[in-house]
């Protein structure tokens, strides 16, 4: 896995710039897959949500392509993955969000394992 991680990690993070390219564009479609409310409240919301999703995908793309090492957006990323997967988790118990959201709840938790993972494997590869 080690030989495959940067292109993981870069295609988790395109996957993220695109969602939320689709969220920010389209709330309502988003919102109406995930069984959720659609308003203008929840369209906002979504659409706010999105602009992150944009802003910490394009981070982690930019640091896995910079000059200089920035393993702190890979923590971050990976802090952004289990805070959105603990979200989307919450969000099904209390009835927000259909069980289907289960799988983009488990994709973000598995990326952020995958981002802590490239975190470490950068920290490791540093001290020697």
């Amino acid at each position: 896995m080690r030989k495959y991680i940067r292109v993981i990690i870069l295609i988790i993070s395109l996957l993220t710039i695109l969602s939320g390219i689709v969220q920010l564009v389209m709330p309502a479609f988003v919102l109406s897959q995930v069984g959720a409310a659609i308003n203008d409240t929840t369209k906002q919301l979504f659409a706010t949500i999105a602009m992150f999703m944009i802003m910490f995908g394009g981070l982690v793309v930019h640091a896995l392509y910079d000059a200089q090492s920035n393993r702190a957006a890979f923590l971050w990323g990976a802090f952004q993955k289990f805070g959105a997967s603990i979200a989307v988790g919450i969000g099904i118990l209390h009835g927000i969000f259909n069980l289907t959201s289960g799988a983009v709840a488990s994709f973000d938790f598995c990326s952020g394992i995958l981002f802590l993972y490239y975190y470490k494997q950068i920290k490791a590869d540093e001290t020697y």
